[in-house]
């Protein structure tokens, strides 16, 4: 298989996986959880005593999958996926949560790009974990504030989204180290 073969079909992969977090983030925050109260997003703890709704899980992948979709695919199927994550995000986001679902992804997901785009060719790893921190705080204040008004799970938010984005980093630098192995990517 030609490395230019390789480079489009992993890509592929991480376009489907990242337009997969976004309903799995939808279903999740009405269907698993702890804590599932009437009226309210279902909650899965995130550190001891800090809950966050558990769509935060599936974000937090969304924000690297972005990443990853743009590294393979380029700047141009960087910009689609986010705009294809935010009309299905409103597509099939409870009607309550169309607008505040495609707001946070669309605003989160242009900081990471903005900041991801500039930091990848020298610093992969430091621009996943970088772009990813100021994407899910953005997220998580623009979700919470549009979706409940409130900022009462901010803190789980950050942290649940937060543990996604760390827990991806071994693959992230397991993807770089290999790439350059196979002159796939520049390290």
């Amino acid at each position: 298989m030609s490395i230019e073969m390789r480079k489009n079909m992993e890509g592929a992969l991480f376009l489907v996986l990242f337009c997969l977090t976004i309903p799995a983030a939808n279903w999740m925050i009405g269907h698993v959880g702890t804590v599932c109260a009437a009226n309210s997003p279902c909650l899965v703890p995130v550190a001891p005593g800090l809950m966050a709704p558990s769509g935060v899980l599936m974000i937090g992948a969304a924000l690297v999958l972005r990443d990853l979709v743009q590294r393979r695919l380029g700047v141009e199927f960087g910009i689609g996926a986010i705009i294809a994550g935010a009309l299905i995000s409103a597509a099939i986001a409870p009607a309550a949560l169309v607008t505040a679902s495609a707001a946070a992804f669309l605003l989160s997901e242009g900081a990471d790009f903005a900041i991801y785009t500039p930091l990848a060719k020298r610093r992969l790893v430091f621009a996943v974990i970088a772009s990813g921190m100021a994407g899910l705080v953005i997220d998580s204040i623009v979700f919470l504030y549009l979706a409940f008004g409130s900022l009462d799970f901010l803190a789980g938010q950050v942290v649940g989204k937060a543990w996604m984005v760390l827990l991806s980093i071994p693959l992230v630098a397991y993807l770089r180290r290999r790439d350059a192995r196979l002159g796939l990517m520049p390290a």
